[in-house]
């Protein structure tokens, strides 16, 4: 590399960084037409192309990092967000499943916060699933986005309340009493968690999550209309929306 072509891509990534994608796509398009060889290059111009709505220009630029290097993982996940987009969830699922045999043979391959960045995308094909009805598979894509990260409560949650559409309530219960236990401040998961014990019959169970609820915020009124169902000072107890 020449010291002009590393100028203007410590610049341009400095730019990158920085935010600046006008000023850093400038530079990083010029380097990318005179030497196709930098994967982060393409990775950053597919980016900014996707904040601009270039979503098909930002595809070309993700499967251009990764045909430089097959094992780039931002590129990779990059591309599987850009994929799930275009509606191409096949493609996106390849990558997913590539992404998670890596994770499995090499544990530490994967750093937390691209971790993350995958487990939601698991997230949002299972609340895909769970729109079209799928609810199998939305408990699959739940499933293994808590492998990776499996103190991402709302994640739990979002799998306790497909648990519940599905009838297995003894196995909703049991993810949102982990959300309790690991985090009991959280009150959509203890919410769904009264749902579940007043559908199981354990009605004082239920009211208790539901007061307890009360006791932390005083002016939540979800929970203040179904202990005034439960006690028949008010119509039978409907469905709550699904945390999603």
């Amino acid at each position: 590399m020449d010291d002009d072509t590393r100028e203007r891509l410590n610049r341009g990534r400095d730019h990158y960084q920085a935010g600046e994608y006008d000023l850093a796509e400038a530079y990083l398009t010029e380097i990318a037409d005179r030497d196709g060889e930098f994967a982060d290059v393409f990775d950053m111009l597919g980016v900014i192309y996707h904040q601009q709505g270039r979503v098909t220009d930002a595809e070309r630029m993700f499967e251009r990092a990764l045909r430089i290097n097959a094992n780039y993982t931002d590129a990779a996940l990059n591309l599987a967000v850009t994929y799930n987009d275009l509606g191409k969830y096949k493609e996106a699922n390849a990558i997913y499943a590539r992404l998670i045999d890596a994770s499995k043979n090499a544990p530490r391959q994967l750093d937390p916060y691209a971790r993350g960045k995958l487990a939601n995308m698991h997230a949002d094909l299972g609340a895909a699933y769970r729109d079209l009805g799928q609810l199998a598979d939305a408990v699959r894509e739940y499933e293994t986005a808590l492998a990776l990260c499996p103190t991402f409560h709302d994640l739990r949650t979002r799998l306790g309340s497909t648990l519940r559409e599905v009838g297995n309530l003894g196995a909703a219960a049991r993810e949102f009493e982990r959300v309790r236990e690991e985090k009991p401040g959280y009150v959509p998961a203890r919410l769904h968690l009264g749902l579940v014990y007043y559908g199981l019959g354990r009605r004082p169970e239920a009211l208790a999550e539901w007061q307890e609820i009360l006791a932390m915020e005083p002016l939540n009124k979800s929970a203040a209309m179904y202990i005034a169902m439960v006690s028949g000072v008010a119509p039978p107890i409907p469905d709550i929306p699904s945390s999603r």
